[in-house]
């Protein structure tokens, strides 16, 4: 499981180097990389010494390699779970989802690397999924089976509205702005509505 912050850190201000990526990680989820600039591959060897995590975020401007991109301010943290090098010069590592926060300061070292002063965003409370969104549980429990536990390890905590929310994200054929967009939001149910009325408005539940 990916490296969770107790209770008396949950919320104090973290300093975190910062990955960008074309891609969203949700807390939970795995995310496989590639890393083969150096920069990030200093990163990963820091994170797997250290046992520490970095920080996921969406670009906002710019690409994954070359000069620093541009984040999002609202990201991911992630800890290394499993890696290999089986080719030189390139690491391949999975990644386990951990806290959202917001980033409240950053710059780039000489090697390009970004390092931000983080606020972490409070953990949705434990809410069951509601009665009026129980129709997404059964088609997630399908999705499931189809993905498999290596992309969706276990446990697999359908009755949380949080949990089920940041799943159907990962999954959804929308874009990359709108994972952003549902990531920021603090509501689980809000978040299992918006999901509902998306994929009826496609006929997919009804």
């Amino acid at each position: 499981m990916a490296k969770q912050l107790d209770d008396r850190s949950a919320l104090r201000p973290a300093r975190l180097p910062i990955f960008p990526l074309h891609s969203v990680l949700y807390p939970g989820g795995v995310l496989p990389l590639k890393i083969f600039e150096q920069r990030y591959m200093e990163m990963a060897k820091r994170c797997l010494s250290e046992r520490s995590m970095f920080g996921v975020c969406l670009i906002a401007r710019g690409n994954e390699v070359g000069d620093p991109a541009e984040p999002h301010a609202v990201g991911s943290s992630a800890s290394i779970e499993q890696w290999d090098m089986q080719q030189l010069g390139v690491l391949r590592v999975e990644a386990r989802g951990g806290q959202r926060f917001r980033i409240r300061s950053q710059a780039a070292d000489a090697s390009g690397l970004i390092h931000a002063e983080v606020e972490w965003i409070a953990p949705e409370p434990l809410l069951p999924v509601p009665e009026a969104q129980s129709d997404l549980v059964p088609l997630l429990r399908a999705i499931a089976d189809d993905i498999g536990p290596q992309r969706w390890p276990p446990p697999h905590e359908f009755d949380d509205a949080a949990w089920v929310g940041y799943r159907y994200c990962e999954v959804l054929p929308i874009p990359a702005l709108a994972r952003q967009k549902l990531l920021e939001l603090t509501d689980s149910i809000s978040r299992l509505e918006i999901i509902q009325r998306f994929l009826n408005q496609r006929g997919v539940l009804s």
